[in-house]
């Protein structure tokens, strides 16, 4: 999922979805921890000026908050992976994230971000799998490189891939119901 969050193409917010058998979601997102009435900077970011959290939650939350309450485009994509690379990601991510609740690190503007965490779980189920790239120091051209390593499971070309998976209208108009996360997906 990418939610680009600036006029100018460059800043957003990557997360990843894991869908279960049973049809549940479950969301997680590498983020900032915000003490109260702090915001995000850049800079700060490289001063060490915010801790590392990853938030594991349901994605009418995780997407309605950015969706629905931020009202930023949220793009979210079918990627390609079997069931067990899945699962050794999902598990991956949970156990850095465990890790992280217990040995608190901080978010770094360049080195430890949303988008820079989900590559280096990537890389540690498929080594070398996704490149250093300007396009994950500049998520919201993360996509573009899902795109361009064949691991978005989609039929269509490079310019119309993103506009097809762009979920607002259908994340508005389902945001109260419990089958979000089938709705959301049904523009695949």
């Amino acid at each position: 999922m990418v939610e680009p969050f600036s006029d100018w193409r460059g800043p957003a917010h990557t997360l990843l979805s894991f869908g279960f058998d049973n049809g549940e979601y479950i969301g997680i997102s590498v983020e900032i921890r915000k003490q109260k009435g702090e915001s995000f900077s850049p800079i700060g970011g490289l001063l060490r000026q915010y801790e590392l959290i990853y938030i594991v939650g349901d994605e009418r939350d995780l997407i309605g908050l950015r969706a629905n309450h931020r009202h930023d485009d949220v793009y979210l994509y079918k990627m390609r992976a079997t069931p067990d690379q899945a699962r050794e990601l999902f598990v991956s991510m949970l156990t850095r994230a465990n890790d992280v609740a217990g040995t608190p690190e901080f978010y770094n503007t360049l080195t430890n971000t949303c988008t820079t965490n989900i590559v280096e779980h990537i890389n540690i189920i498929a080594p070398g799998r996704v490149p250093l790239s300007y396009k994950t120091l500049l998520p919201a051209y993360s996509d573009e490189l899902a795109f361009d390593l064949g691991l978005i499971d989609t039929p269509l070309p490079r310019n119309l891939f993103r506009s097809a998976h762009k979920i607002n209208a259908m994340a508005k108009r389902h945001a109260d119901s419990a089958d979000f996360s089938e709705a959301i997906r049904k523009h695949d």
